[in-house]
């Protein structure tokens, strides 16, 4: 016996509001892309703060610049 989960089994979710995605992507035909997610709510909220925290100290740091520039 081995203590590997079987990869043919799907994982099962660790929250029950799990969201999932999966896409399929073909460009002509040689290119291909496959892509999953999964994510909760709580990771959906997370993800928006942190993007919002950036995009503030970004808007900081340009206004100082151009603060600093003008005479």
């Amino acid at each position: 016996m081995t203590d590997e989960p079987d990869s043919r089994t799907p994982p099962s979710p660790y929250h029950p509001e799990e969201i999932k995605a999966d896409f399929d992507l073909k460009v002509g035909k040689s290119i291909s892309l496959r892509g999953s997610a999964r994510c909760t709510p709580a990771g959906v909220i997370a993800a928006g703060i942190t993007a919002s925290i950036i995009l503030l100290a970004v808007g900081v740091l340009v206004r100082a610049t151009l603060t600093k520039r003008a005479p």
